[in-house]
């Protein structure tokens, strides 16, 4: 199992720049597929980003294609989401995801871009 801790998260102007990070503890951090979802107000939790365990294969939400970006350092046992030119609409609870057989959750970290 794999405990997920989610920093970097807060306040960001439109067209401006954020980056979040997870952090892994436990064993094996690369069997991990890791993603990064989010929960905006009144809506349905939906995939953000995703990076397979190697690092070179990632997949995005049509809506943050082109804007984020997601990478990993096995090295250090975390992925990050770097968020460029956020939309009032990316504001949401994001939460760092760990796959293998069965999925592992961080607590979330709040985003609220606003002008």
């Amino acid at each position: 199992q794999v405990h997920l801790v989610e920093s970097g998260g807060g306040s960001a102007q439109p067209g401006g720049s954020l980056t979040l990070s997870c952090e892994a503890s436990g064993k094996f951090f690369t069997i991990y597929e890791m993603g990064w979802y989010r929960r905006a107000p009144g809506k349905q939790r939906e995939l953000v980003a995703a990076v397979n365990q190697a690092g070179d294969f990632t997949r995005y939400a049509d809506s943050v294609k082109g804007r984020f970006t997601i990478f990993r350092d096995n090295a250090k046992n975390a992925v990050l989401l770097q968020m460029n030119s956020p939309k009032l609409e990316d504001t949401a609870v994001y939460y760092c995801s760990a796959h293998y057989l069965q999925d592992n959750w961080g607590e979330g970290t709040q985003v609220t871009v606003s002008s």
